[in-house]
C-alpha cells in the first residue's frame, strides 16, 4: 500500500472553493431534467433526504416516483449483486422502461448510474448500456461524466487521482482493500488511466477527458459548461470534488450544457447525487422523528434485527463494537452449511428464525454471515456463492419476520441490504427520510406492502468509524425506550 498522505498537504496548494448558493442550485435542478438514480446497491440515497425510491421497475411504480415533486428520483437494480450478463439485461430492461413512462408523463430524463465510492461495479457496462438505449429512444448521449466521490466518507478526487480517507491518512484508491475485490478488482488511482484499465485497452487514457478541481475552482460553472460543449463524440469525462461546492459548480456547469442541447450519462458515487438533485447536506434525522416512525410507545415495543453481511474490515470491526456496547442475542449463518448438500440449510435457517424469533421480544438480535469469506476459483464462482449465501440471508429475515415482526431492521452491507429491503421485507416502494449519522446510513420509510411503517435501515459495509454501527442501534434503543 502506498505510504498515506496528509490529507492538509494533499489539498494545500488548490485554489479557495468558489461557494455557490443553495437556492441557486435548487433552482437549476428544479427546472433542469428529471434524474433518474439507477442504484447498484441501497446506499447510493445516503447523501440525501425526502426523495422516493422504487425497487421494482413496473409502470406503476415509476409512475408514482415520476409524480412525486422532487428533482430526482431512484430505482435500486442491486446490479453489483449480479453477474455481467444478468446486469447488462437488467440495465436495458430498467432503462427502456423508465423511457417509456417519461414519454408517456412528459418527463426529459437524465440517467445516473449510482455505483461505488471505491470504484467497484459494472463499469464501462452500465454506463455505456445507459448511453445506448437513451440513443436508441432518440436521445443521444454526448458523453459519460464519472465521478465517484463521496464527501462525507472520506473519498475525494483531486487531479483526477482518486482518494480514500483512512486513520492514517489519504490513500490512492488503487492502494486500498476494495481495488483487490474479487469481482470487481483493479489497480490504477488515476482516473483516465482506470478507465482504460477497466474498458481492456479499448478507451486509450489520452482519449478521456478531464475537468480537475482547480478548473472548478477557477473556471466556474460556465467553464464547465464550455468544455462539455466541445466534446465531439461519446466518451468519457472524468471530474474532480472535493467540497460540496466543487460539486455544485459541476452540477450548475452540466445543467448549462444540457440546456444548450447536450446530454450526458453520469457514472456517479453518492456525493454527485445530492448536488445534482438540487440539495445541500442535511444534519442526521432528529430523535423526535425517529421517535414516530417506531411503535407506539404504549405497547411493548420489541427489539430490532440487525443483519451484517458485509465481509470488509471495517464492518467487522463495527459488528465487534456493537456486541461490546449494545446488549445483543447474536445469531451466524455459517456459508459452509448453506453450499451443503442435503438438508443441512433449511435445518440451519430454520434454528436460526426460532432462536432470533423468541429473543426479540426482549431486545436486539444481530444475524451474521460468517466472517470467513468463503470464495470460488475466479470472479464470477466467488459470486455465485455470494448470492447462495444472500439468498440465504433473505429466507432467514422472511422467516423471523413471519414468527415475529422487530421494532426496526438494520442491514449492514449494499448487496444484504437491497436483498433484505427488496425480497425479505418485500418493499417496492419507499421515501428515504434522510440519514442516522452525518452524511451516512439512510433510513427508509416504506409506503406499501408488509414493511409498511418499519423503520428500514441501509447501512453500507465500507462506511463510518468503528463505533457508527453501535451508534445507530443506540439512537434506536434510546428512541424506543423514551419516556416523556
Amino acid at each position: 500500500m502506498d505510504h498515506p498522505v496528509p490529507e492538509s498537504s494533499l489539498l494545500a496548494s488548490l485554489p479557495p472553493a468558489r461557494i455557490v448558493p443553495a437556492d441557486e442550485l435548487a433552482t437549476a435542478c428544479a427546472s433542469g431534467r428529471r434524474l433518474a438514480v439507477l442504484d447498484d446497491d441501497p446506499t447510493g440515497n445516503q447523501t440525501i433526504k425526502d426523495l422516493p425510491v422504487v425497487t421494482r421497475w413496473a409502470p406503476d411504480d415509476l409512475r408514482w416516483a415520476m409524480r412525486q415533486d422532487t428533482a430526482a428520483f431512484f430505482v435500486l437494480t442491486n446490479s453489483r449483486g449480479l453477474a455481467e450478463p444478468e446486469a447488462a439485461r437488467l440495465t436495458r430492461e430498467v432503462a427502456r422502461a423508465c423511457l417509456a413512462v417519461a414519454a408517456e408523463e412528459g418527463i426529459d430524463l437524465a440517467f445516473a448510474s449510482r455505483s461505488d465510492s471505491t470504484l467497484r461495479g459494472h463499469f464501462p457496462l452500465e454506463p455505456d448500456l445507459l448511453a445506448a438505449e437513451s440513443a436508441a429512444a432518440g436521445q443521444p448521449v454526448d458523453a459519460v461524466i464519472i465521478n465517484p466521490s463521496y464527501l462525507d466518507a472520506g473519498r475525494i478526487t483531486v487531479d483526477s487521482v482518486h482518494w480514500v480517507r483512512t486513520d492514517a491518512g489519504m490513500v490512492p484508491v488503487g492502494s486500498t482493500d476494495y481495488a483487490a475485490d474479487a469481482t470487481f478488482g483493479f489497480s490504477s488511482s488515476e482516473l483516465t488511466a482506470w478507465v482504460a484499465e477497466k474498458t481492456g485497452g479499448r478507451v486509450d487514457r489520452s482519449a478521456v477527458g478531464r475537468i480537475t478541481v482547480a478548473q472548478l475552482r477557477t473556471l466556474g460553472p460556465e467553464g464547465v459548461a464550455a468544455a462539455l460543449a466541445e466534446l465531439d463524440d461519446h466518451g468519457y469525462v472524468v471530474t474532480d470534488a472535493v467540497t460540496d461546492d466543487d460539486l455544485r459548480v459541476l452540477a450548475l456547469g452540466i445543467l448549462a450544457a444540457e440546456r444548450s442541447g447536450r446530454r450526458f450519462v453520469y457514472r456517479v458515487g453518492p456525493s454527485f447525487v445530492r448536488a445534482r438533485s438540487g440539495q445541500v447536506a442535511a444534519p442526521p434525522i432528529d430523535d423526535a422523528t425517529l421517535r414516530a416512525l417506531l411503535p407506539p410507545t404504549d405497547t411493548p415495543s420489541p427489539g430490532g434485527l440487525i443483519v451484517v453481511g458485509s465481509h470488509v474490515s471495517l464492518s467487522s470491526r463495527q459488528l465487534r463494537l456493537l456486541t461490546e456496547r449494545v446488549g445483543a442475542v447474536e445469531l451466524e449463518l455459517v456459508p459452509a452449511k448453506i453450499i451443503a448438500a442435503g438438508g443441512a440449510a433449511e435445518d440451519h435457517l430454520r434454528d436460526l428464525a426460532e432462536r432470533a424469533a423468541a429473543a426479540l421480544p426482549q431486545g436486539n438480535v444481530v444475524i451474521k454471515t460468517s466472517r470467513e469469506l468463503v470464495r470460488g476459483d475466479d470472479g464470477e464462482q466467488s459470486l455465485a456463492i455470494s448470492r447462495r449465501v444472500s439468498v440465504a440471508v433473505v429466507e432467514l429475515v422472511r422467516m423471523i419476520m413471519e414468527r415475529q415482526r422487530p421494532a426496526f431492521v438494520v442491514a449492514k452491507g449494499g448487496v444484504t441490504s437491497s436483498d433484505v429491503a427488496t425480497e425479505a421485507l418485500g418493499i417496492r416502494r419507499a421515501w428515504v427520510r434522510g440519514t442516522l449519522l452525518p452524511g451516512i446510513v439512510s433510513l427508509w420509510e416504506p409506503v406499501d406492502g408488509p414493511a409498511t411503517g418499519l423503520p428500514y435501515v441501509v447501512f453500507a459495509g465500507n462506511v463510518g468509524t468503528d463505533d457508527s454501527l453501535a451508534d445507530v442501534v443506540q439512537r434506536f434503543d434510546q428512541a424506543r425506550t423514551f419516556v416523556p
